[in-house]
C-alpha cells in the first residue's frame, strides 16, 4: 500500500495536472510512479527532465535499460525491475539480455563494461579505486560514456528511493528478485517507449 498518494491525474491541478497531462500523451498511461512523483510538481519536472535529457545522450535506450536493471537488482527496487523488464523488452533486449542486466553481465564487453562501472558506483557511493576506474578505461569507455553511466546511475537511485519510501504499488507485470520473467501481462498499450515508470 502507498505511504505516498498515488495522484489521479483527471483530478490533478496545475503544474502537476500540465506535468501528468504530458506523461499521458507521450506513453498512453500515467504509471503509479509518475503519480506519486506528482506530488512535488518540482521533482516530477526534474525527473522527466533528466531522463529526457538522457535520452538524447551517447548510451542507447538498451544500454540506459541495462544499467536501470542493474541497479533495480542491486537496491532490490521491485517496481524499478518490474517496470524496466517490460520496458527493456519494449526497446529490444531479450529475455535473456534482461536477465543478465540483472546480474551485471552483458554479452557484449564494452555493454558489460558500464555495467560494472554502475555496479561500482552504487555500491561504493561513487567511491570508485584506481582499478576500477582504470577498468572502464581499459573497456576503452569514453568521458561521455562514463559520465552519462553515472548520471543514469543517479536517475535510477532517485526513482528507487522514490519506490522505497512511497512503497509505490506496482502496475508493471511484477518481478521478485531472482525470477527472471514477469508474472503477468501487461496491456500493449500501456507502455509504448522507453522512459516509463522508472527512467
Amino acid at each position: 500500500m502507498n505511504r505516498i498518494a498515488q495522484l489521479d491525474p483527471a483530478t490533478a491541478t496545475g503544474k502537476t495536472k500540465q506535468l501528468l497531462d504530458g506523461v499521458q500523451a507521450k506513453l498512453g498511461i500515467v504509471p503509479n510512479l509518475f503519480r506519486v512523483f506528482g506530488n512535488s510538481p518540482a521533482a516530477l519536472e526534474g525527473y522527466l527532465n533528466f531522463s529526457g535529457a538522457l535520452a538524447s545522450g551517447v548510451l542507447s535506450a538498451k544500454v540506459r535499460e541495462q544499467i536501470a536493471l542493474a541497479v533495480a537488482e542491486i537496491n532490490d527496487c521491485t517496481y524499478c525491475r518490474s517496470a524496466h523488464t517490460y520496458i527493456g523488452g519494449k526497446v529490444g533486449l531479450t529475455e535473456r539480455e534482461i536477465t543478465d542486466a540483472r546480474n551485471v553481465v552483458a554479452t557484449d564487453a564494452r555493454t558489460e563494461a558500464i555495467l560494472n562501472l554502475a555496479r561500482s558506483i552504487v555500491v561504493q557511493r561513487g567511491e570508485l579505486s584506481e582499478t576500477e576506474f582504470k577498468a572502464a578505461r581499459a573497456a576503452k569507455l569514453t568521458d561521455a560514456e562514463i559520465v552519462e553511466t553515472t548520471a543514469n546511475v543517479a536517475l535510477n537511485i532517485l526513482t528507487n528511493y522514490v519506490n522505497h519510501v512511497a512503497q509505490t504499488v506496482v502496475d508493471f507485470p511484477e518481478v521478485k528478485p531472482g525470477v527472471a520473467e514477469a508474472t503477468a501481462e501487461v496491456p500493449a498499450e500501456a507502455c509504448n517507449t522507453a522512459g516509463c515508470g522508472c527512467a
